[in-house]
């Protein structure tokens, strides 16, 4: 999944799922607490296989798991494509109002847009990214004199790139 979309909890603690993501999630998905203070959204498909994975632990790192399974809510959206979010997790996350709806691959990921901000902006980062997709980061934020994947608006108006280049790997 991938993407992001910001939406509002209702009063009653209702969340609008996008269309797009319903369709990748299905009838059912699951909602449990997820890593650095979010919730994340599990298709019925990938909940089952979280589950077998639990299954097959050692007893001694299943322990560990127990919060995640123990703080999960099974959800069908409503006919509007809201999900009711229970009280518990909407405090775990800080979800009060806004929400930051983020694809995050095999999962979806909610956000407060608090807790989303300082972890997207480090993301953002031209050297962590390059760092994230195992390229070297000597380059990055080197002044390159290359404009060959610029595009021809690029080449036509002399633009010089500011950035690796993630296509050709050079500065």
């Amino acid at each position: 999944m991938i993407g992001q979309y910001q939406h509002n909890i209702d009063a009653k603690g209702r969340l609008f799922i996008p269309a797009k993501y319903r369709e990748e999630l299905g009838e059912t998905f699951y909602v449990t607490i997820g890593l650095d203070g979010c919730l994340s959204v599990y298709s019925d498909a990938k909940w089952a296989d979280l589950t077998a994975k639990f299954d097959a632990l050692p007893i001694s790192q299943a322990r560990k798991m127990r919060a995640l399974f123990a703080n999960a809510a099974k959800c069908e959206p409503d006919t509007q494509g809201r999900i009711l979010i229970p009280a518990k997790l909407r405090q775990y996350a800080a979800l009060e109002r806004e929400v930051i709806i983020n694809g995050a691959s095999k999962c979806l990921e909610l956000w407060s847009p608090e807790r989303w901000a300082p972890i997207e902006d480090a993301g953002l980062d031209p050297e962590n990214l390059a760092a994230a997709m195992g390229l070297p980061v000597e380059n990055v934020g080197v002044k390159a004199t290359t404009t060959e994947h610029l595009g021809p608006e690029g080449r036509e108006e002399g633009i010089t790139a500011y950035a690796t280049c993630l296509v050709c790997r050079e500065g």
